[in-house]
């Protein structure tokens, strides 16, 4: 497990690689937001990443970070947590209760139950439209062709859309996929785009990512 020091010293790292990326393409690097995922690491290590002034975080799943986030979001109340993982629609009430960001809408029935729950609770976070584009069987997100009709539909509920998200194929270069979701983002006219990990963050900056999502480059292996 890294110390505190370790994990200071990675995020300072990570963050001027993407301000490098960032200058490459001609873009302000501060205009990307560093999600450091925490899913499997306990709350020692996630807080060492809040010691060093990180706010932004990625979870996988909702009963994960039920145990381990209540606590820190008081501490530290400034934290801005992101839902990276699938969420079922009878899930939708408790990420609504803990979650600031949501990465994974990709389909009309979760996006109405997200549209739905929130009003109830008076919560509105900020919400991705999930891209397939590697169209494959066992991986979430929306179709490509689907794309234009769901965000039409996330529209049409009053959510707060912030863009689009994609985890392209394991075996596949990620830039084809990058773009393809940029084109997908610019039909649409949203600027957010939620893409690239640990390996490929800088590919994805280069690309026109606002949002990278990074876990192993800071918190070493998953717990």
């Amino acid at each position: 497990m890294p110390d505190n020091a370790q994990i200071a010293a990675r995020l300072a790292e990570i963050r001027a690689r993407i301000d490098k990326a960032a200058r490459r393409a001609g873009r302000d690097g501060a205009a990307v937001t560093l999600i450091a995922v925490s899913k499997t690491h306990p709350a020692e290590t996630v807080a060492a990443a809040l010691d060093a002034g990180h706010r932004h975080f990625g979870e996988n799943r909702v009963q994960e970070a039920q145990v381990k986030w209540p606590a820190l979001k008081e501490k530290y109340p400034d934290v801005v947590l992101h839902l990276i993982g699938g969420l079922q629609t009878n899930k939708v009430r408790d990420a609504l209760a803990l979650f600031d960001v949501i990465h994974t809408v990709d389909r009309p029935r979760l996006a109405d139950a997200v549209a739905r729950v929130g009003g109830e609770m008076g919560r509105r976070p900020s919400c991705f439209v999930q891209v397939n584009t590697g169209e494959e069987a066992q991986k979430g997100g929306c179709l490509p062709a689907e794309v234009d009709g769901l965000v039409g539909h996330c529209r049409g509920l009053g959510l707060d859309l912030a863009g689009l998200m994609c985890i392209p194929p394991v075996d596949e270069p990620p830039s084809p996929h990058f773009a393809l979701l940029r084109k997908f983002g610019r039909r649409n006219g949203l600027d957010g785009l939620s893409m690239g990990m640990s390996g490929d963050y800088e590919t994805a900056v280069e690309l026109g990512a606002t949002h990278v999502r990074v876990g192993s480059a800071i918190f070493g292996a998953r717990g």
